[in-house]
């Protein structure tokens, strides 16, 4: 039984429920539509109702659990038709993103983007692998803003977040394994931000989505999931289009 008495033990035990959440939503034996009962995980857990409160908000923010009217917080998932799909629209989206923000992107940007770049590296080396995608994801917000479409951003946003469960699931296995591919991509992508080369950005912009998607792909099959191989190898060997554009290819009715 865990319990707090001060402020201090409050935010470790809410740390605490908070990871033992979150590894339940990752490995699974949480699923997606279950509710997130205060006071039944309270008692499971052994603990007071308000570090669990305040974790299940932390699982809302990192995307792993969304509020439901009438039925609270539940957690968030997608199938793996849903994620390829996801990822489908990621490729177009963010490739356009990386090209029109590298021409464009000014100093002061790139300097954030190396602030997020370290802050990343840091927290990859704590095996803090929630702290590194959002800085990861700071990283990419700074070059996408530089162009001037915040429509395209706010969509690539909505995106990360309903994607978000898949990128933490391939990104805690990177981990296990000491896996660090997925994290020298930011690196080359500040490079190519620093000398304004927007084909260099798209090249690494590619690359990195679909090693990431390969990578959450294989964990999910590893859980048990259907591999939908076919449909992968579809995506990987397609032309992608200079301009953003959204199409029905592989789209499931």
């Amino acid at each position: 039984m865990v319990t707090a008495s001060s402020p201090v033990s409050l935010s470790l035990v809410t740390d605490q429920v908070f990871a033992r959440l979150r590894d339940e939503i990752v490995n699974g034996q949480l699923s997606a539509g279950d509710r997130l009962r205060i006071r039944d995980i309270a008692a499971r857990l052994g603990t007071s109702a308000m570090p669990v409160r305040e974790a299940i908000q932390r699982l809302e923010e990192a995307g792993l659990a969304n509020r439901v009217p009438h039925r609270g917080a539940v957690v968030r998932g997608a199938d793996l038709t849903d994620l390829l799909h996801i990822y489908e629209i990621r490729l177009v989206l963010e490739v356009e993103a990386a090209r029109a923000g590298a021409a464009v992107v000014t100093e002061p940007a790139v300097t954030s983007m190396a602030a997020a770049l370290g802050a990343m590296r840091e927290a990859v080396n704590q095996g803090n692998v929630i702290e590194a995608l959002d800085q990861d994801e700071q990283l990419l917000r700074r070059l996408y803003t530089a162009q001037p479409n915040r429509h395209l951003v706010e969509i690539i946003e909505k995106l990360w977040r309903q994607c978000r469960v898949f990128k933490i699931v391939g990104a805690e296995a990177a981990q296990r394994t000491r896996d660090l591919t997925l994290w020298t991509y930011q690196g080359r992508l500040l490079q190519a931000a620093r000398t304004q080369d927007a084909e260099a950005a798209v090249e690494v912009t590619r690359e990195s989505l679909l090693s990431a998607r390969e990578r959450i792909q294989r964990q999910l099959s590893s859980l048990g999931q259907p591999a939908a191989d076919g449909h992968l190898a579809a995506v990987e060997n397609q032309h992608l289009p200079d301009n953003p554009s959204l199409t029905a290819r592989g789209r499931t009715t």
